[in-house]
């Protein structure tokens, strides 16, 4: 059905194909659009014109208008026409109740052929499944659909939502540059040269992290942006190269003061511009330990349960060995029940085997309960009562399937966090109207990285910690709390921030447990270290995903759906081909080279 926008014509200074209503008819009017159908009936023609407000019925009778009629049996869909007509309404019995121009038509007088189309690669006049690279390719036509323009118009209006709210709390919107210089944020910069400054470069900002934080010292004390970021980093279905988020900082707040206004605004977005219920209001909080120990995973979909169940106690004497070897080597074991799955088959059990090895796991154990007991290719190994503390011990009912992980505590939390997912998807547990919005908190500061042999920021380096914590910074960094909130919606990463460090020293401090050397902090974080010497305020913000909003509120699986011209997930642009190979002079006068790839290395 026709994308509907109502738009008042004294606004926009022209009648749309969306606009005519039962009270218009007797106007002489002129309407603008694209065929979106066009019907020979063997006397009169019928064309439904089209534009983004909606779709107008209308009909050319030789009778009437023979030059009109003459010229429309030439159009074809797509065409752009000028059509001019009185408004009448419809035959009595023809009326179309799904359009808003439904009660009327218009009685073709005039027309003029603005521009001819030839034929789109696919249907534009119907919701039908179309190969993404292809409408990528011709994204300019895939826009033209309804669907894919009221996935753009409502990206629109929820941008517009924040902005009324942020202006109604006295946020000051503030732009900060697209070249910056580069810093580690998490991901592969974005590198762009200077002609000016040969073998030098800009970097295109992961986020303005740094530079809403200076702008608390400059005592814009509430900033936002709808900020466009950059990070050269894997792609998959919630993630693009260039992305849009709403940044924003606050000075001389805590945690709590931001989270209660994202809490706001979101409760109010969701409900203005979807028809999807809200779980719980306040939204649940839960910390970072509790989110993996019962979910596996910092971002849970919290519309249905299937929690992870810890079982290593009731296994401390097993003599089940693959389960003893790693509770020996400071492992776990841990268990997750699917429910009416224990009919599986062979087949079907390979498959989740499969996807938990390719989570990280080395296998995984299968127990199938039924009122006759428990069948499982390694029950022989278990006695009575592992049996037990294995399956009704953590409430398995017969007809259940229980699967059972055992290795290291982040393998078994990303091996059963996959199969809840799957499984989520599988059984159809989680309500698709229904949000389920939650905060985790407390992450940890730092966590160890093995390869550099250094503590590397579990978010971002600049967020603060609690007091409790500070003496922990010598004795045990992993163990710091960081005054860290990250938004979750339906097991997406809607958004996260922090209270920020504030002073000098305490920065210094966490980027000396990072490994920089003095001159390297200068070098990297000069403007913003200097900056906490000049009476830096306490500070926090927070940086929510706008297209991964969008995406969640429209239903759709992909971000790339409500992007206007996003790239492929490879990161192409197959529209404009890019990136691509530049002309050897611009080369030259960045005085730079490229190093060309082996022919192998071009194949694979």
């Amino acid at each position: 059905m026709i994308h509907q926008q109502d738009v008042d014509p004294a606004v926009t200074g022209k009648l749309t194909c969306g606009s005519l209503r039962a009270s218009d008819a007797g106007q002489v009017v002129t309407l603008n659009g694209w065929v979106n159908r066009r019907r020979d009936l063997g006397g009169l023609i019928f064309i439904d014109l089209r534009d983004r407000y909606g779709l107008t019925q209308v009909v050319f009778n030789p009778q009437i208008a023979p030059n009109a009629h003459a010229r429309v049996s030439d159009v074809r869909n797509e065409y752009v026409l000028r059509v001019e007509g009185v408004v009448r309404q419809r035959p009595e019995g023809t009326e179309n109740p799904k359009l808003a121009t439904g009660q009327i038509e218009v009685e073709g007088h005039g027309i003029e052929v603005l521009n001819e189309a030839k034929t789109p690669p696919f249907y534009v006049n119907e919701e039908v499944e179309v190969d993404e690279s292809l409408r990528l390719r011709h994204r300019y036509l895939d826009l033209r659909r309804p669907h894919m323009q009221g996935n753009v118009i409502l990206r629109h209006r929820v941008a517009q939502h924040m902005r009324r709210f942020l202006e109604d709390r006295g946020f000051v919107e503030v732009e900060t540059p697209h070249l910056i210089k580069s810093t580690p944020e998490g991901a592969r910069d974005f590198l762009v040269p200077s002609s000016a400054s040969p073998g030098s470069f800009y970097a295109l900002p992961q986020s303005p992290q740094q530079l809403k934080q200076l702008l608390m010292v400059a005592g814009l004390d509430r900033y936002y942006q709808i900020a466009r970021c950059f990070r050269d980093e894997p792609q998959r279905a919630d993630r693009q190269p260039e992305f849009t988020q709403l940044d924003l900082e606050m000075s001389f707040v805590r945690e709590e003061d931001v989270m209660s206004l994202i809490e706001g605004l979101y409760i109010a977005m969701t409900e203005q511009h979807s028809d999807l219920r809200i779980r719980e209001q306040p939204f649940p909080r839960l910390t970072y330990r509790e989110a993996m120990d019962r979910f596996g995973i910092d971002r849970p979909d919290l519309r249905f349960g299937m929690e992870l169940k810890q079982v290593s106690p009731a296994l401390a004497g097993t003599g089940f060995q693959a389960f003893a070897r790693v509770l020996a080597g400071g492992g776990e074991v841990k268990a997750l029940v699917a429910p009416g799955c224990a009919g599986y088959t062979r087949r079907e059990i390979d498959e989740v085997t499969e996807l938990a090895k390719r989570a990280g796991a080395a296998g995984l154990a299968t127990f199938a309960v039924s009122a006759d007991g428990v069948r499982s290719p390694v029950a022989k190994f278990l006695s009575e009562a592992e049996l037990v503390a294995l399956t009704s011990g953590i409430g398995a009912q017969p007809g259940d399937l229980v699967l059972v992980v055992a290795d290291q505590p982040t393998v078994v939390a990303k091996a059963l966090s996959t199969l809840r997912e799957e499984f989520g998807r599988r059984l159809h547990l989680a309500d698709p109207k229904e949000l389920a919005y939650c905060w985790i908190v407390e992450f940890p500061l730092l966590e160890w990285d093995d390869e550099g042999q250094r503590w590397d920021a579990t978010h971002n380096p600049f967020s603060g910690y609690y007091d409790d914590d500070a003496a922990l910074l010598v004795t045990d960094p992993g163990a710091v709390r960081a005054k860290q909130y990250d938004l979750v919606g339906n097991g997406h990463e809607l958004g996260g921030g922090s209270v920020r460090l504030h002073r000098r020293a305490d920065q210094e401090q966490v980027f000396g447990l990072m490994g920089y050397a003095k001159d390297d902090l200068a070098d990297r974080f000069g403007a913003l270290l200097d900056a906490l010497e000049y009476g830096a305020p306490p500070h926090g913000g927070i940086a929510m995903g706008l297209d991964r909003f969008v995406m969640l509120i429209t239903g759709e699986e992909n971000i790339r759906e409500v992007i206007a011209f996003p790239k492929n997930q490879r990161g192409v642009d197959l529209m404009f081909d890019a990136p691509a190979p530049v002309a050897q002079e611009q080369l030259d006068e960045l005085r730079l080279a490229v190093q060309r790839d082996s022919q192998s290395d071009r194949e694979a």
